[in-house]
């Protein structure tokens, strides 16, 4: 009896679990953005007519709603215009879609940009989005919405900016947020002259895993973070290898299972949370010729 009603409904499970999750990420996707309050009333607007009018048989309404059916897919497309095409855009930028010479570029993008900001040691935080989305992680955060380019970095950190203060989020070759405040992390075996930003490195990649990029405003010194690790101290093409390594390489050989561990959240495993590899250096001028 179970066999035979299983083999004649399971088409409609099916249909009614795919109709959910599509719901459910929809809904994640919109939440915290400005067409969330409309997303809301929208189906509370829709909700509350429909019980109305089946409550109070108002045939009238009812076919009016049947009839109007048609036109909210149209209002769905001009109310969410924005979001839905940073979703189209997003869906583009998955790893699935990127090809190895595009992230490439965009390594390429923040290395330019660290080593011109190290030069003159302006601090920096920029954190390089994966499979996890950052905008859940962090507390606040204005929207950029910009090709990445160093140019544009360095105009977001530089010192008295509006917005130079907290980290940036990069999501494919585009700079999503600023002035993102970065979680702490709770560690207490952290060295007490461990600044903010390094920290929010290390509490961000507990988290997620985004890849972070840190740079010292007192020394200059460049470091990295990932599952819950910094390496500080690294030179230029130790950091390019680090990106390539994390954000090239996994496209091509990272398995299904890593990717679900990924996605249920696997965290960072238990290690030492800095690894200096070389002290910060006064910078020496060079002798007039």
């Amino acid at each position: 009896m179970i066999w035979k009603f299983a083999a004649e409904n399971w088409r409609n499970a099916l249909e009614i679990l795919i109709l959910a999750v599509v719901i459910y990420y929809v809904f994640r996707f919109l939440r915290g953005t400005r067409g969330w309050p409309v997303v809301i009333g929208f189906v509370v607007l829709l909700l509350a007519l429909a019980l109305v009018t089946t409550i109070l048989d108002l045939k009238v309404l009812r076919w009016l709603l049947g009839t109007f059916s048609a036109f909210l897919a149209v209002a769905v497309l001009v109310i969410f215009q924005p979001e839905l095409r940073r979703m189209l855009a997003e869906l583009g930028n998955l790893p699935l879609f990127a090809s190895a010479s595009e992230q490439r570029e965009s390594i390429e993008v923040i290395i330019q940009t660290v080593e011109r900001l190290a030069d003159v040691k302006i601090g920096a935080l920029i954190a390089i989005e994966q499979s996890i989305q950052l905008q859940e992680a962090v507390e606040s955060g204005i929207r950029v919405d910009c090709d990445a380019t160093p140019e544009m970095l360095e105009t977001i950190f530089f010192p008295n900016n509006a917005i130079h203060d907290g980290g940036v989020i990069i999501k494919g070759d585009r700079i999503a947020y600023a002035a993102c405040i970065f979680p702490l992390t709770q560690r207490q075996d952290l060295n007490k002259s461990l600044g903010t930003r390094h920290r929010a490195a290390i509490g961000l990649s507990e988290e997620t895993d985004a890849a972070i990029v840190v740079v010292s405003e007192e020394t200059g010194m460049i470091s990295h973070a990932y599952k819950g690790q910094l390496v500080r101290g690294v030179s230029l093409e130790e950091l390019r290898a680090f990106l390539t390594s994390v954000l090239v390489h996994p496209v091509k050989s990272r398995s299904a299972v890593e990717w679900l561990r990924t996605r249920l959240g696997e965290r960072h495993k238990s290690g030492h949370a800095v690894i200096t590899k070389n002290e910060a250096r006064p910078t020496l001028k060079q002798p007039a010729n």
